[in-house]
């Protein structure tokens, strides 16, 4: 009679399962990704989702966070699916290799996602203070990641496991906190301006306003959309000079500092605003300086689109 395998289900059926669940962060984070280049809005039950995306924080290096999020989860099912390639029969020594590296890489993989979801739910509720269940749904997609990671094998060298685990824990930790070190002062848009502090009622308007801007500010007022800015901000100032004098008077604006003209504190921070400038245009929220193009495609203004003033040149 012959000894049934005594291989516990974990060791079989893990990496498909890693595979499945990576496969559906992938798909999440990609979406996400498109969302966030478009600027549309996201497919959520909540306005947390679109807070979150609007955040300074969902931009590492000029690119969405989401589509950093896509490659590691396209890069574990990669690790995961490797070796179930193999044929065992035929390629046993090829296959028992793969499954050791990709193990490893698996463990490594999954410490980091769950390490950097821990300190995005850390940012969700007492930076952002929003609720994103993709947020939420990826932080508990990472820690199955790495729950089945640990799993997926008999460790032979349990002090080689825990030395992996220290680097990375540690790498991540490190290079989280350099990335987002500045995070909080908001950077949007390359500009020059004096490094002096402007007075509460902003830097002064230079441009002047053509028709088109004119009426494209009447029409952006009119539809109810809403420019969150501070006074200081010089992401905002280049906002105003793309209306120029004339049309500045008519732009829906809203101050967020408590130390500008009329300001709306209160306001701000019940939007959740997060950096300046910010626009909520037909519940769209966008942050950044916008084109008048831009806006225009945004809030699906008809009129004149003859705009005299651009954005400046980036250095």
């Amino acid at each position: 009679m012959k000894k049934r395998s005594s291989t516990p289900w974990t060791h079989r059926y893990s990496r498909p399962i890693m595979a499945g669940l990576a496969t559906v962060g992938a798909v999440v984070t990609a979406y996400l990704t498109v969302i966030k280049f478009t600027q549309g809005s996201a497919a959520c039950p909540t306005k947390g989702c679109d807070i979150v995306l609007a955040s300074p924080y969902a931009t590492v290096f000029g690119l969405p966070l989401a589509l950093f999020g896509f490659l590691a989860y396209a890069s574990m099912v990669v690790f995961a699916v490797a070796p179930l390639l193999v044929n065992s029969q035929s390629n046993k020594a090829l296959r028992s290799k793969l499954e050791n590296w990709t193990g490893l890489l698996l463990f490594a993989g999954g410490t980091a996602m769950m390490v950097f979801s821990g300190y995005l739910m850390y940012l969700l509720a007492f930076e952002i203070k929003a609720v994103c269940i993709y947020c939420v749904g990826s932080a508990i997609l990472s820690a199955l990641l790495f729950t089945l990671a640990l799993l997926c094998r008999d460790w032979q060298d349990i002090g080689q496991l825990f030395f992996t685990g220290f680097i990375v824990v540690t790498v991540v930790l490190i290079g989280t906190l350099g990335v987002y070190i500045n995070t909080k002062t908001p950077a949007i848009a390359d500009s020059s301006h004096s490094t002096e502090q402007p007075s509460p009622g902003g830097y002064p308007i230079t441009t002047s306003s053509g028709k088109a801007e004119i009426a494209l500010a009447q029409h952006l007022k009119q539809i109810g959309a809403v420019f969150y800015g501070g006074f200081w901000c010089p992401h905002c100032h280049d906002q105003k000079q793309l209306f120029g004098r004339e049309a500045v008077k008519d732009i829906p604006y809203v101050e967020c500092d408590p130390k500008g003209i009329n300001p709306q504190t209160k306001r701000c921070q019940a939007a959740g605003i997060q950096g300046y400038p910010t626009w909520v245009i037909n519940g769209k929220t966008v942050t950044g300086t916008q084109s008048l193009e831009e806006l225009a495609q945004l809030s699906g203004y008809k009129g004149p689109r003859n705009f005299q003033n651009s954005l400046p040149a980036a250095k």
